[in-house]
C-alpha cells in the first residue's frame, strides 16, 4: 500500500511475534516498560499489539513524525491533558525541541473550552507580546469577548479609565495565566477564576509560560469610559512568574 507521497508499507513477516515487538518498541519510544496489565489485560495487550506492533511497525511514518500527528490531534481533544503531556515528553525523547511543540500548538491551536477561539487579534496586536485571539460572544446588554492567549503572551500595561462605574471582569475559561495589579504581585488564574478590575487602576493579564490562556473579558458600563495602553510588562518581571 502507497501513501500520498509514493511510501510503501513493508509487510511484516507473517511468523513476527506482534505482542514481543509491540512491547519492545513501546519501551524503546517511552524509554521505559510500561505494563497496563494491572489497569486492564485487554487494554495492555491492545496497545502493545496493535498501536505498537502494529501501526508503530509501519515504516511509513518514522517516530518523530508519528508523535507530531498525536500531540496535533491530542491537542485538539478536550480533557486529554495527560495523554498530550506523555506525548510531548515522548516527542522530546524522539528529537522534538520545545520550539517544535510549540510551532505544532500553532499550527494545530487546542479546543481549550467551548467558546470559540475565533479570529487574530491584529487590532490590538502592538499591545499584546505575541499571538492572541479574540472573538465576540455578546455585543447586545453587555459586551462580552473571548480572549485567548498562546503560551507566553500577554498584553501590555492598562487601564480602563471612566469617571463613573466601569471597569472590567475577567472570567477564566481555560489554560492557565496571570492578573496584576500595578504595585501589587501577580496573581495565578485558572479556569473558574473570576477577577473583579476597577476602573482607573493600572493592570495587566496573560498567559503562563507553560500554557495557554483564555478568558471571558465583560466589559462594565460606565460614563466617560477610554481605555489607555501603556507599556509591556518587562520580561525580566514577566520570567520571575512560575
Amino acid at each position: 500500500m502507497k501513501d500520498t507521497e509514493g511510501k510503501v508499507a513493508t509487510a511484516l513477516p507473517t511468523n513476527t511475534d506482534i505482542l514481543a515487538l509491540g512491547s519492545k518498541t513501546q519501551t524503546d519510544l517511552t524509554g521505559r516498560s510500561v505494563d497496563l496489565s494491572a489497569l486492564s489485560p485487554d487494554i495492555d495487550r491492545y496497545l502493545k499489539t496493535h498501536l505498537f506492533g502494529d501501526i508503530f511497525a509501519s515504516d511509513l511514518l518514522n517516530w518523530r513524525e508519528r508523535e507530531i500527528v498525536t500531540i496535533g490531534a491530542l491537542n485538539q481533544l478536550k480533557g486529554a491533558e495527560s495523554q498530550l503531556n506523555s506525548h510531548k515528553a515522548i516527542g522530546k525523547k524522539n528529537g522534538l525541541t520545545d520550539e517544535q511543540l510549540a510551532q505544532i500548538e500553532k499550527i494545530v491551536p487546542p479546543q481549550l473550552s467551548q467558546f470559540p477561539l475565533g479570529q487574530s487579534n491584529d487590532a490590538y496586536a502592538q499591545y499584546f507580546t505575541g499571538q492572541s485571539y479574540l472573538a465576540p460572544i455578546s455585543n447586545e446588554q453587555v459586551k462580552i469577548h473571548n480572549v485567548t492567549f498562546e503560551p507566553t503572551v500577554r498584553n501590555n500595561w492598562h487601564i480602563h479609565h471612566a469617571t463613573k462605574g466601569g471597569g472590567q471582569m475577567l472570567i477564566v475559561t481555560a489554560g492557565r495565566g496571570y492578573y496584576q495589579e500595578w504595585g501589587k504581585p501577580a496573581q495565578e488564574l485558572k479556569p473558574g477564576d473570576v477577577v473583579n478590575i476597577p476602573a482607573n487602576v493600572k493592570h495587566w493579564h496573560g498567559a503562563a509560560k507553560d500554557s495557554w490562556f483564555q478568558h471571558l473579558a465583560v466589559a462594565v458600563d460606565g460614563e466617560n469610559t477610554s481605555n489607555e495602553w501603556l507599556e509591556p510588562i518587562s520580561d525580566e518581571e514577566y520570567s520571575k512568574l512560575k
